[in-house]
């Protein structure tokens, strides 16, 4: 699989910066206080217990959830309820879900390419090209014409990650992208977006694949209760945690 080329960065600068970020669900406080400075380029994987709060903090990030205290401010623009700050933050920041999310009545083609040509206001020429390009990038070019029925899980959650980037986002968030796939098909995904770790992309992943977080993350944070309870270099992380909290998920996890 060729190299994938990150967006371009010039200076390495915060790209997300969080700070004291709560969120409630009526009297539930799924976020507590988040504070969190990501640098442009960075491989974060975020792990914790179901109920922790990670999904809901990064689907914070791209407005897709709504944090009532604190700031989020993403390269540069701040979250705030105005749609045009929400629509130029969703410009730049790609998610890939536990679910494929791909409109079923679509081909491949179509899906990857139906936000650039309406939201981007992109030529269809444009958009095939560039759509084709990450398909063979994620290794599926032959699947272009097909429809999501006829593609194995490990093949939809690619298809879902070409439709990301076709976008050109700087930002990729995951939220547990290979939870919902067969065990045989999790590599394919995980490989997929190794390649997408080691080209420049700000990454921000929900995942319990801990060989991918050893291998590429530059930092492992850990979330607990609404709280970020750790953060710290894989080596370090997965060696010697610090928190009584965290030795106890770790043991829990890596002893299955």
């Amino acid at each position: 699989m060729a190299m994938m080329q990150g967006p371009s960065v010039s200076n390495v600068e915060d790209i997300v910066v969080c700070r004291n970020v709560h969120k409630w669900y009526g009297e539930f406080e799924a976020l507590k206080g988040v504070d969190l400075d990501v640098k442009t380029g960075e491989v974060i994987v975020i792990l914790g217990p179901s109920g922790s709060g990670k999904s809901t903090f990064i689907r914070c990030l791209n407005r897709l959830e709504e944090h009532q205290e604190g700031r989020i401010i993403i390269d540069g623009i701040e979250l705030t309820h105005d749609l045009r700050n929400i629509n130029e933050i969703r410009r730049e920041v790609g998610m890939v879900f536990q679910q494929f999310n791909l409109f079923p009545h679509l081909t491949v083609m179509e899906n990857i390419t139906l936000a650039p040509i309406h939201v981007r206001k992109w030529s269809r020429e444009r958009a095939e090209e560039l759509a084709m390009q990450w398909l063979t990038r994620v290794g599926i070019p032959e699947q272009a014409e097909k429809y999501p029925g006829q593609l194995s899980g490990g093949q939809q959650q690619r298809v879902a990650i070409a439709r990301t980037l076709t976008m050109q986002p700087r930002i990729l968030l995951f939220d547990e992208p290979t939870s919902a796939l067969d065990p045989e098909m999790i590599k394919e995904v995980l490989d997929v977006m190794r390649d997408l770790a080691r080209g420049g992309y700000t990454i921000l992943a929900v995942t319990h694949e801990m060989g991918f977080a050893r291998e590429v993350a530059d930092r492992v944070i850990f979330f607990d209760a609404g709280q970020i309870v750790e953060t710290n270099h894989p080596s370090e992380f997965f060696t010697n945690p610090k928190e009584e909290r965290t030795k106890l998920f770790l043991n829990q996890i890596l002893h299955h």
